[in-house]
């Protein structure tokens, strides 16, 4: 009968007595993953000189693991709906640290690239996994303080994984960065399977195995194109033969899934408008965040003139902004004031904001870009959490781990357009201002070309114009995302309220 109890509690009214207990189990599993993210480019020097690891090595650590993982989230969220979200959470737990184990204890290239894709199979189970059981176990009036407090975690990690990856590699060497995941994950495994209740789909729909396998590839190949293009070219036959095989593969996997009785997607839930303006809206706020991350970086330190841990410090007070309105629950406190699209306008209103102050204040020194990042991790402490909650309401709560794998994939996908295309207006704008220079598209091989201290001067200028437009534009689509989605999720309310009275 407990175990009966513990499978069927999927709907939204039920409130697990150890819930926060539950919840912060998961948010460690959740931190693990994110850390990973993170923490391996501090290493990257370590594993030059070491491993004898060249620059496609370095890159094929860093991406094996986001594309492996980007590419497996929806099959990973399907897969808990159908086989149970505590046994998918258990799983990803135990990939994650036996990829670590081998990821640590590697001593070539290959065999760091290699684990670390079987670190992604693991963190994709837990990004997926983690935010349907926070569905199945918070009510209505809970769920969105909840999904805040989960929403933190991905800010902690983003400030904390330089920090602790910098600490590390100054008292042991480059695998202790990997090993440390293993009683974390250890904790986390014992946690589960003593607190968090077992939840699945109760229909039992058969496995789409094509679906899972052409979403993958379509997934991947798209994502490959995304992260590759700025060092190939988005014009060079790599890039583009990538992005449209992928293109395709997806096409394929729309038409499958509209066909079978059993989708792994179901391509209804597009003509939810709810749904479609929490989608929008995700897409657009990952974008301006991973593209204004992209621009920070550079920013602080080829214009402002800090060194990478000096800049890895100072954008800290965006993810603690964060952090500090999440724990003390305001989002969640807003939104039945403003309900989700206000909260989102909101939100997505101070990003833009944010980085719009960056772009015009930040450029004489870090106060101005100080006060935009506050505002920014002000706007994403708002419209984050209401943006999944909406995605996850729209999504029936038997199928909360494709909506988490929807919720994930979003991210990826925007985070890396917003590098890709910030980027890019970044590189066109330098490159027409500082167009008499020989190698203008690259900045330090124009100072290096320079001829005299007024010619970089003016490079560096040219730079600094570059980045403060890319962040404008940055700035207009994080708003233009806001407003069109809360203008879909207000329609759709109103649609949706004829109906609840009858």
């Amino acid at each position: 009968m407990t175990a009966t109890t513990a499978e069927t509690r999927l709907a939204p009214a039920g409130r697990h007595p150890q819930r926060w207990l539950i919840l912060g189990v998961i948010c460690l599993a959740q931190l693990t993953v994110l850390l990973d993210n993170t923490v391996l480019s501090v290493a990257i020097p370590s594993l030059t000189r070491e491993l004898d690891a060249s620059t496609a090595d370095i890159q094929w650590m860093v991406n094996a693991y986001s594309l492996v993982q980007s590419g497996l989230l929806l099959t990973a969220g399907n897969a808990s709906d159908r086989y149970g979200r505590k046994k998918m959470l258990v799983a990803g737990l135990a990939l994650f640290g036996l990829g670590s184990l081998a990821a640590g204890l590697a001593q070539t290239a290959t065999g760091l690239i290699a684990a670390r894709a079987g670190m992604g199979v693991g963190g994709a189970l837990l990004m997926t996994t983690t935010l349907a059981v926070v569905v199945q176990i918070f009510d209505d009036t809970e769920r969105v303080k909840a999904i805040g407090l989960w929403s933190t975690v991905n800010s902690l990690g983003f400030a904390a994984g330089p920090l602790i990856g910098g600490v590390m590699l100054d008292h042991f060497w480059w695998g202790a960065i990997f090993l440390v995941n293993i009683p974390v994950a250890a904790i986390g495994l014992v946690a589960v399977l003593a607190l968090v209740p077992e939840s699945k789909n109760p229909q039992g729909d058969r496995p789409d195995l094509l679906g899972a396998l052409l979403s993958t590839i379509g997934m991947t190949a798209v994502v490959y194109a995304i992260i590759s293009g700025p060092e190939h070219g988005w014009t060079s036959t790599q890039v583009l033969a990538s992005a449209a095989g992928g293109v395709l593969v997806l096409a394929v996997f729309v038409r499958w899934e509209l066909r079978i009785p059993y989708p792994m997607l179901d391509m209804h839930f597009f003509r939810n408008q709810r749904f479609i303006g929490a989608v929008a809206g995700a897409i657009l706020v990952a974008f301006g965040m991973g593209g204004s991350l992209f621009l920070l970086t550079q920013h602080l330190q080829f214009v402002l003139g800090y060194g990478p841990l000096d800049a890895g410090l100072r954008t800290a007070p965006l993810a603690l902004t964060v952090i500090a309105l999440n724990l003390t629950g305001v989002g969640a406190r807003l939104l039945p004031k403003l309900a989700t699209p206000g909260t989102i306008a909101t939100g997505m209103t101070l990003v833009a904001a944010g980085l719009a102050a960056i772009a015009v204040l930040g450029g004489d020194g870090y106060g101005g870009m100080l006060l935009g990042l506050v505002v920014m991790g002000a706007g994403v402490a708002l419209s984050m959490p209401a943006m999944a909650n909406a995605i996850m309401s729209a999504i029936p709560p038997e199928k909360a781990g494709v909506g988490a794998g929807v919720n994930g994939t979003l991210a990826e996908f925007g985070n890396g357009l917003g590098v890709a295309v910030l980027g890019a207006v970044l590189n066109s704008r330098f490159a027409a201002l500082a167009a008499t220079v020989a190698g203008a598209a690259s900045l330090p091989a124009a100072l290096a070309a320079a001829d005299g201290p007024a010619e970089r001067g003016r490079i560096s200028d040219a730079f600094a114009s570059g980045l403060q437009t890319s962040q404008l534009v940055g700035a207009v689509a994080v708003l233009a995302g806001g407003l069109l989605a809360a203008m879909l999720l207000r329609r759709a309310g109103r649609e949706d309220s004829p109906r609840a009275a009858a």
